[in-house]
């Protein structure tokens, strides 16, 4: 390109008034660097620049002359701008001053509104304080309402409404008020008022129970005369039955219609003349105390506490009633008072059992009883000077016997449950010689080494093993009281002893530990620990034999002396822990397994491991750990732990390696690729991995291997493809290959066949393909002759 000074010289040449007027455009647009134009005027032409300079002059001019143009065209506007804006400026000036004297005038008169609206803010603000005060006292009034009421229940002795006032005052009201110091302080009362009426409603309670201990024959008398007429009267229907439907029929229905109404009329008019005479239980005795006091303790949420004082103290007055009086078999009378006295007590017991809920219970009333007929056959033993026969009475009890055991067991069962539902199964912690002689004092354990052993130590059961074994022994206790006093001999009280026992071991114990094994919750640890509890009740049952030895005084040796049977219970117990565990950690296995994601397309291996299974034999080993790792003070434990833990492992490693197995032989599993073999073949390396690293002491050699022996040889037979050996050697006892049969080896190469086809698309055009295609062809047109040949001959 030509440079901006060649270029301006080559127009000079051409037309100097051309090219000068050139320049100028080139100047006024900027369109090229103005140094360079300017030396091109200066350097190419002589004189050029007077000519330059000229036209610059005339360029000048001419635009001088059209900004004069533009001026002139604008002016007039400009001028009449300003005339406007002077007329404006009167105007402004005035609006000014009437602007100053209206504001002045606005600021005058709004002293006064100022003044009036200072006022209605002040009026305001009093009646928004007075309406809030009104709200406030509308709020706090009937919480003073209540509080009045509660007081004038209170001065009445309407305890029960009261405790049902402070609820509402408590739930209801004092939450709206809480914020102010009256109702703080009325908080603060109502525990002492709760307690006062506890006070007055257990007073209440003792006055009933020394007015009903004092009238208890009376009302014992009473009861007897309302059954005597209530047995006349029910004879004298019977009779009127008789009369009217007898055999003997008069002719005039007449007759007897009228000499039943003078039989009825004449047991109604002795019922009229006693009734002044006779009263009913609820006449004698106002049992208004006992309702008000458990309505009381139970608003209170103290029932329980009521309950257990009100059972004790009628106990006590039942033993008062049962005890008889020194001179009682002198007189007839003697023995009418002391039977009035029993069934006065037991009539009361009665009513309070049907008209209250959970005072009493029928299980609390039989026991009284229970206790009552015992000291009754021991009072007519000792005072039948009148030769009353009780023979009837003691078959009755020996009947009621065996339903007492029942309520035992039944009782015992729920004792069962509750202490296994409190154990932590866990070994328990010694922290002190106190504790450890604490401890054996009530259960029988003995370990030399043990004993040996510094503090803090463990003992190898857990917690509910010595509570099991005091609840046994309390259950002979229980057992003993009821046989005790049925006045039999030694051996016969031994023998119902022993066999109440075996009957609380071998079904009452025995189903509480199959159901508690059975439980979800319980782990795999816990069943290993429930296993060691059961060894231990186990050996304790020689203890509860000389337990019953020591209270009868009769020898074990006696030949008709029953055995307890804990063996077979616990062995039971301990068979259905091993099988759960076992059962338990195939389950765990399958979670794992099911979470395994093979590619069976794949045409590489991953060079790794599945995840899933890492985690599956890291868990084994964490879980195996803690069964052979368990606290065992003596051989015997720990033998017992390592076998449970080797039947455990074995029989996970087996489950394992049959998942496996089916996992490859799955009929939905249609396609399995050489690279989905090879990454198999990579986890089940990992499983013998595992069996070789001795999970579990104990095993001898590599049996725990063997569990993975199929799978190991049929993967070798397809990693190297060795079908000819297979196929010479099969069925001789030497084979390489002698676990792989031939279904499964057909079944897994047809997969694999049809994985070939699918993915070598192009295999007839390649030598290698096609003759791996013949081969695999081959191969299982002999596996299935075999197999054949197999079926024919089975």
């Amino acid at each position: 390109m030509m440079s901006a000074a060649g270029k301006s010289g080559a127009m000079l040449e051409e037309d100097p008034d051309q090219t000068y007027e050139n320049v100028l455009a080139e100047i006024q647009s900027f369109e090229l660097p103005i140094e360079a134009t300017l030396r091109s005027v200066y350097d190419d032409q002589p004189n050029a620049h007077k000519k330059f300079m000229e036209k610059l002059d005339a360029c000048i001019r001419n635009h001088d002359k059209e900004i004069e143009k533009m001026c002139n065209f604008h002016h007039q506007g400009f001028v009449d701008a300003i005339t406007e804006l002077l007329k404006v400026r009167t105007d402004a000036e005035k609006l000014k001053v009437q602007v100053t004297d209206t504001n002045r005038r606005f600021q005058d008169a709004g002293k006064e509104v100022i003044v009036q609206t200072e006022d209605i803010i002040r009026c305001r603000i009093q009646q928004r304080n007075i309406t809030t005060v009104v709200e406030k006292l509308q709020l706090c009034l009937p919480v003073l309402e209540m509080y009045s009421k509660l007081k004038e229940q209170m001065s009445t002795k309407r305890y029960y409404s009261a405790l049902k006032t402070m609820e509402q005052l408590e739930n209801v009201y004092f939450p709206r008020v809480s914020q102010y110091r009256f109702c703080q302080l009325m908080i603060e009362n109502l525990p002492k008022l709760r307690e006062d009426i506890k006070e007055i409603s257990m007073s209440d309670l003792k006055d009933f129970l020394e007015s009903i201990r004092k009238h208890s024959d009376k009302i014992g008398e009473t009861a007897m005369k309302q059954a005597q007429q209530q047995k006349i009267f029910t004879v004298t229907l019977q009779k009127q039955n008789n009369v009217k439907f007898g055999k003997t029929m008069y002719i005039n229905d007449r007759i007897p219609e009228e000499r039943n109404e003078i039989v009825l009329k004449h047991a109604f008019e002795e019922e009229d003349e006693n009734e002044e005479e006779v009263l009913t239980v609820q006449d004698l005795v106002d049992f208004s105390p006992v309702y008000q006091c458990l309505h009381i303790y139970s608003v209170l949420g103290d029932e329980e506490t009521f309950e257990n004082y009100y059972r004790k103290q009628r106990k006590k007055q039942a033993r008062l009633v049962l005890q008889p009086q020194s001179n009682m078999h002198e007189t007839v009378d003697g023995y009418r008072r002391y039977f009035t006295q029993i069934v006065g007590f037991f009539v009361v017991e009665d009513h309070i059992l049907h008209v209250t809920q959970g005072l009493v219970t029928r299980a609390y009333t039989d026991e009284l009883w229970n206790m009552a007929l015992s000291k009754i056959i021991a009072v007519l033993r000792a005072h039948s000077g009148y030769g009353f026969p009780v023979n009837r009475l003691f078959d009755l009890l020996f009947e009621i016997r065996d339903q007492y055991n029942e309520t035992l067991l039944k009782k015992w069962a729920g004792v069962f449950r509750d202490i296994f539902e409190e154990d932590n199964y866990s070994p328990i912690p010694i922290v002190s010689e106190e504790e450890y002689r604490a401890i054996i004092s009530k259960f029988p354990f003995q370990d030399p080494d043990l004993e040996k052993q510094p503090f803090p130590k463990k003992l190898p059961m857990s917690q509910s093993v010595p509570h099991i074994y005091i609840q046994v022994k309390e259950f002979i206790y229980a057992s003993l009281k009821f046989s005790e006093s049925l006045h039999r001999s030694s051996t016969e009280i031994d023998d119902m002893l022993r066999k109440s026992t075996n009957l609380l071991l071998t079904r009452t114990l025995s189903s509480c530990l199959l159901n508690l094994i059975k439980k979800p919750h319980i782990g795999l640890t816990e069943l290993v620990q429930i296993i060691i509890n059961t060894t231990h009740l186990e050996q304790a049952c020689k203890y509860l034999e000389d337990f019953i030895t020591n209270i009868t005084n009769i020898s074990q040796e006696t030949v008709h002396t029953t055995r307890l049977y804990g063996l077979s219970t616990f062995k039971d117990a301990r068979h259905a822990a091993e099988g759960e565990i076992y059962t338990k950690l195939n389950q765990k296995i399958d979670e794992f397994v099911q979470l395994a994601d093979y590619d069976w397309t794949m045409s590489e291996p991953d060079g790794r491991a599945s995840g899933y299974l890492m985690d599956l034999i890291n868990f084994l080993r964490s879980i195996f750990q803690v069964f052979t790792h368990l606290p065992t003070n003596s051989s015997d434990h720990a033998a017992m732990s390592g076998k449970v833990a080797q039947t455990a492992c074995m029989s996970a490693c087996q489950h394992l390696s049959t998942s496996l197995m089916q996992m490859l032989l799955d009929s939905e599993l249609k396609q399995i690729s050489m690279g989905a073999v090879q990454q198999f073949n990579l986890d089940v390396i990992q499983c013998e991995l595992f069996a070789s690293s001795e999970p579990v002491p104990g095993f001898q050699g590599d049996t725990l291997q063997l569990a993975f022996i199929d799978l190991r040889q049929l993967l070798d037979l397809f990693m190297v493809w060795d079908w000819s050996t297979y196929l010479a050697d099969y069925g001789q006892p030497a084979s390489k290959y002698l676990r792989v049969n031939p279904n499964t080896a057909l079944t897994l190469l047809e997969k694999m066949k049809d994985t070939s086809k699918k993915n070598n698309i192009f295999a007839q055009f390649r030598k290698n393909d096609r003759d791996k295609q013949k081969l695999i062809e081959t191969v299982v047109k002999q596996l299935r002759s075999l197999v054949n040949g197999m079926s024919q001959h089975t």
